[in-house]
Order: structure tokens, then C-alpha cells, then sequence
């Protein structure tokens, strides 16, 4: 089983990194591997909305010079994601949100029915908004997401402060215990208990 864990801080050791650290010792711990990749300190444009990804051959987007569709792919590989920002006004950090915003449109399939967890690093106030957006993504990819004791908020201003929030820690650290259980009873049951039947959906919007 492998993991996907996401850095949407431009810092490399920064404390989105640390907490990213502690949820993969949980998971490493129970011998699921683990892939981290770093979007935060790279140039990713926004969502266009020009449909491209619902055009092309491989279901990817057209922006082929940032790391997006990179995660699509590896996505559809793994078992589970992790994704972790830092918090700017309130909310995921700017590139952060590009990212995700192409990442699940053209992705997002990839994240059905699998364990998922957004957490978020911090100076002080807003953690919970910036959970919240993460929430969103995952909530409208079908995705399993992983709970933990508290919110998935952990506190540092410098890089490596973190680790002295405990209480921070060891939230993290619950949400790698809990993804891998989550994870093992997934594989456990994945022949006797089939998918939810897909229907078809229906779109609509509020102009007569």
C-alpha cells in the first residue's frame, strides 16, 4: 500500500513539512510506503476553465510544466493522500489552491473511495477555515476522509517549531494510525464488499 502526501508550502522544512513527517512515521510504521512531493515552492497557474482535461486522450490537464498532472498519475497508483498547507489569511496558501482546484478537476476520480487527510500548519488563528477548504475537495471527490481526535491543525511560526506544539504532534501522528487502519480494512474487505453503484448525475443550476 502507498500513500501520496502533498507539501503545498514554499518552505522545503517548514512546519507543514513537519507534520507531513509525523503523519508518514505512523504509516511507515505499519509498512505502508509513503511518496511526498513538495508544490508550494513551484510556479502553478490556477484552473482556466477551459475543459481541456475532459478533451484529451489521457484525461489530463493541458498545463504540462507544473507538477499537476504528475500527482494525477501518481494518485491513480496509490492507496491514500495526505495534503498539507501552510495558512495565509485565513485560507490554503495561493499556490496550494491552484493546485488542488486541478488537481481534483481532472483528478479527483482518483481519490474515490480512498483514505484522505488535509492538515494544516500555523502562527496562530485560521487553521480551521484552511481544514475546512481542504474538506471540500475531498468531500466532492467521494473520498474516505480520515478523521483524527481534534482538528488537523498543528502551530509554529519558525521552521521546526512545530514539533513543539505536542498536542500537534500527536494529532498528526493519530492520523497516520488511523489511515492505516482505515487502509488495511479497505484491502481486508475490498472482495467481499463491492464499490457503491455509480449512477448516472444530474446537473443543474438555478436560471429559469
Amino acid at each position: 500500500m502507498k500513500v501520496l502526501m502533498i507539501n503545498g508550502s514554499p518552505r522545503k522544512n517548514g512546519n507543514t513539512a513537519t507534520a507531513l513527517a509525523a503523519v508518514a512515521r505512523e504509516l511507515e510504521a505499519q509498512k505502508i510506503e509513503t511518496v511526498q512531493i513538495q508544490v508550494g515552492n513551484q510556479q502553478i497557474r490556477g484552473c482556466m476553465a477551459c475543459g481541456g482535461c475532459r478533451r484529451t486522450e489521457d484525461g489530463l490537464c493541458v498545463f504540462r510544466d507544473d507538477p499537476v498532472d504528475e500527482c494525477v498519475r501518481q494518485m491513480a497508483e496509490c492507496d491514500g493522500l495526505v495534503i498539507g498547507s501552510p495558512v495565509y489569511y485565513s485560507g490554503i496558501a495561493g499556490t496550494m489552491k491552484s493546485f488542488l482546484d486541478r488537481f481534483f478537476y481532472c483528478g479527483g476520480k482518483n481519490c474515490a473511495y480512498k483514505p484522505v487527510a488535509g492538515i494544516v500548519a500555523l502562527r496562530r488563528s485560521g487553521g480551521v477555515d484552511a481544514f475546512h477548504q481542504m474538506n471540500n475537495y475531498f468531500n466532492l471527490a467521494n473520498a474516505l476522509i480520515v478523521p483524527s481526535f481534534y482538528w488537523n491543525v498543528i502551530h509554529g511560526t519558525a521552521p521546526g517549531e512545530a514539533q513543539q506544539d505536542v498536542e500537534g504532534i500527536q494529532i498528526m501522528e493519530n492520523i497516520g494510525r488511523n489511515m492505516a487502519w482505515m487502509l488495511k480494512t479497505l484491502a481486508y474487505s475490498r472482495e467481499a464488499v463491492p464499490l457503491p453503484e455509480k449512477r448516472p448525475r444530474t446537473s443543474t443550476n438555478f436560471i429559469r
